[in-house]
This record gives structure tokens, C-alpha cells and sequence, in this order.
């Protein structure tokens, strides 16, 4: 009688799989918030939901967020010369979930959608409107990191509360300070 083994397993690979496990798991439990990045394109309006956004710098002010393919919504993005970030409130939450979903309806009437002057798609009642010029991509594994710079502060459309991501839900930022 034989008896079956199991091939060993590389212990290199099992500490990698581990380790992205680990990342995923502290990442999930870490609260973001959430941001509606859109461009106007030679192909059309393109946008998606983003928690990456990040402050880069003051002087000149730059920000970062990133990508996980350069392919649809997020290949429009990088091939557009500018970009609008919205940071988005807690009444945003199924304009959050469309744009966070390939196939939604995305830049309809109901969301309430306008233009600015220099033809991004922009969203007016977002806590914050930025409108940026892409100045670096960088590979970073699977994904695209973004360095933008800030070209103009569109003036707040709402004080709600902040719309945040958190163990792949959304949540309301409530703003009672600790201390």
C-alpha cells in the first residue's frame, strides 16, 4: 500500500501569501476617506470611487491616489490631462457605490452633475472639489500611484459629514473631536 504525500509547500511562498493576508486584513480595519475622482476624455466623461487619495505636499500642493489597471475607468484617467477629486459627504453613498461598480450608471441628471469652466465633469455639493494636473504615474506592484498637482480649490459645496471606508463598507465620519 502507498501512502499519498502532500509535495512540500515553498515556505518563501507561504510567507509572501501570509504577508499580503496580513496587509489586506490591516488595511480593511483602516478607516478611509472616500473620494470621486472624474475626467473628461476624448472618449467621454470617465470617474471612480477612490479611499487612496492623500495629501503629497503644501508648496506646490500635490496630491496622490492610485489605480488598480490601467484599463477603463482608470486608464481615462491616466491618459486625461486633468482630473477633478471630490471628497466626498455621507449623503454621496450610491453615487460612491456607482462609480465604485463597472457597468453603473454613472453622470446622470439625478446625481447632479455639472461642468466646470474648463469641462471636467464636477459635482458641486462634494465637501471639496480639486482640480489637478497629473504630473507623475509610478508602478507600484499591481497597481498605478498617481501624483497630481492642485490647480485650483473649487469652494466646498457642503460641510456634511465625511464619507468614509471601512471593512468594505461605507460609514458617516460623525464629528464629535476626542481631545
Amino acid at each position: 500500500m502507498t501512502i499519498p504525500t502532500t509535495p512540500s509547500a515553498d515556505p518563501d511562498a507561504l510567507a509572501r501569501a501570509a504577508t499580503v493576508d496580513g496587509f489586506k486584513t490591516a488595511f480593511r480595519d483602516h478607516p478611509a476617506g472616500v473620494a470621486l475622482i472624474s475626467a473628461s476624455t476624448d472618449r467621454g466623461d470617465v470617474g471612480l470611487t477612490a479611499s487612496s487619495v492623500a495629501s503629497v505636499a503644501v508648496d506646490p500642493p500635490m496630491l496622490s491616489f492610485s489605480v488598480t489597471r490601467a484599463t477603463g475607468s482608470a486608464g481615462g484617467l491616466l491618459s486625461a490631462g486633468t482630473v477633478v477629486v471630490h471628497l466626498l459627504a455621507d449623503h454621496h453613498l450610491e453615487v460612491a457605490k456607482a462609480f465604485a461598480k463597472t457597468g453603473e450608471p454613472r453622470f446622470t441628471p439625478e446625481q447632479h452633475w455639472e461642468r466646470l469652466a474648463t469641462g471636467e465633469p464636477y459635482l458641486p455639493s462634494a465637501r471639496a472639489a480639486l482640480r489637478c494636473r497629473i504630473v507623475q504615474t509610478v508602478p507600484a506592484g499591481s497597481s498605478m500611484l498617481v501624483i497630481a498637482e492642485v490647480l485650483e480649490v473649487v469652494p466646498p459645496g457642503t460641510d456634511a459629514p465625511a464619507l468614509v471606508y471601512q471593512n468594505r463598507n461605507f460609514h458617516r465620519l460623525e464629528s464629535d473631536p476626542l481631545g
